[in-house]
């Protein structure tokens, strides 16, 4: 089945994540899997569900024969002031970043193929950004954006040794772009309208990558997790090909890590992983604002976002607390990709955050079946504009979540 095709009936299955909105680690989400948040996204060593494939592929061969699917809401707030950027709102206030609740539903599915291998998928909204500002910073109509990305990733994992495990997903993405209000950048594009611009509706594009994994147990209290995921390629999106540096290109940046997990008692877990995003791979996002330079939005080395590399160490405590019950916590640090110089234009991706701080519980039910629950808090953080006059602002945002996800073994 085409990758079009299969993203399409996904899509209208509701799988899309509709309205997702995501901007924790850079662009990326803080964890995948309502357990795994808990533990602040700690989850490439310690496998707790089908949904940890979606970070580490080996680990499927660790979960068995389950399914498991939940949901998330998402509850961003951002804000902008533009230092009453020219045709802008006018003043030096602060803004708000519009619609702040989001639902974000996950899914996954594993089944054993014998005692070695295992066969399964996974559907999670990988990330993305969003702002709907009721003030008018770039002209035009009031300033919007939103980029979402959905991964629907088959997962294959195979056991290469007793305690050894190695594993790939193909990931099948489908991304979705919108922006309005950018009427004032149209000076800066090729043609000088707003055509391939702003206000022309949503846009999709489709990309295939892969993600590769392995999960070892080290010894009967260590284990130890890594995985990696080259670049992935989209198609471009042709209806902001004078937005985005590479005539619309918006590729998603190749991301690796390393993880741990130590059995410290017979109740107790301890995780932790490192792991960094190569946003310098991706133009669109990477480039700095050059447009005083004279070089125009939507050619190869158009203006971006000026985001970089980061790095995100995450650290979760698994604590069972009773047999058919285990308490989470987690903590979450990454870098700001945001650069003080480069403020301006990232009023429409304001991904300021840097901490997280998580909590979270599973009970088991009947019949080899699972609740659990995730609240995270991202902590407010601002990022204030060194640029001069109205080629700068000030950012800032705080996060909060709380999900649910049902679990069974069969």
């Amino acid at each position: 089945m085409k990758l079009k095709t299969l993203a399409g009936i996904l899509a209208v299955a509701g799988l899309a994540m509709p309205g997702m909105a995501s901007a924790t680690n850079g662009m990326s989400a803080m964890g995948v899997g309502v357990k795994e948040q808990a533990m602040g996204g700690a989850s490439i060593a310690f496998a707790q569900s089908a949904m940890a494939g979606a970070t580490n592929p080996a680990a499927m061969s660790a979960v068995g024969d389950r399914i498991d699917f939940g949901v998330n809401l998402f509850v961003p707030k951002r804000e902008a002031n533009d230092h009453a950027a020219a045709g802008g709102s006018g003043d030096s206030n602060y803004h708000s970043g519009g619609n702040n609740n989001f639902i974000i539903p996950e899914f996954g599915y594993n089944m054993m193929m014998g005692e070695k291998m295992s066969l399964g998928i996974v559907v999670y909204g990988n990330g993305g950004m969003n702002t709907t500002y009721g003030a008018k910073f770039f002209g035009g109509n009031p300033t919007y954006s939103n980029i979402e990305q959905l991964f629907i990733a088959p997962t294959m994992s195979f056991k290469i040794a007793p305690n050894h495990s190695i594993g790939v997903s193909l990931n099948l993405v489908r991304q979705t772009a919108e922006f309005k209000g950018l009427a004032n950048f149209a000076a800066i594009t090729p043609s000088g309208t707003t055509n391939n611009l702003t206000d022309v509706g949503q846009d999709v594009s489709y990309g295939a990558g892969l993600r590769l994994g392995y999960l070892g147990q080290l010894s009967p209290t260590v284990s130890a997790g890594a995985f990696y995921q080259p670049k992935t390629r989209m198609d471009k999106f042709d209806k902001y090909k004078e937005l985005f540096a590479e005539q619309g290109g918006f590729d998603i940046p190749a991301t690796y890590g390393l993880g741990l997990a130590v059995k410290a008692s017979d109740k107790v877990t301890v995780a932790a992983d490192l792991s960094k995003i190569d946003y310098s791979e991706v133009k669109s996002i990477a480039n700095l604002n050059n447009s005083a330079a004279g070089v125009k939005l939507g050619t190869d080395n158009g203006p971006g976002f000026g985001w970089k590399d980061i790095t995100v160490f995450k650290l979760g405590v698994a604590y069972d607390y009773r047999p058919d019950l285990t308490l989470r916590a987690g903590w979450n640090h990454g870098d700001n990709p945001l650069q003080n110089s480069e403020t301006n234009f990232n009023i429409l991706a304001p991904a300021t955050i840097t901490d997280h701080l998580s909590f979270g519980a599973t009970w088991v039910l009947a019949n080899k079946s699972e609740l659990s629950v995730t609240y995270w808090h991202g902590f407010n953080k601002e990022v204030k504009g060194t640029g001069a006059g109205a080629g700068t602002a000030d950012l800032k945002m705080y996060q909060d979540s709380v999900g649910a996800a049902y679990g069974w073994k069969f």
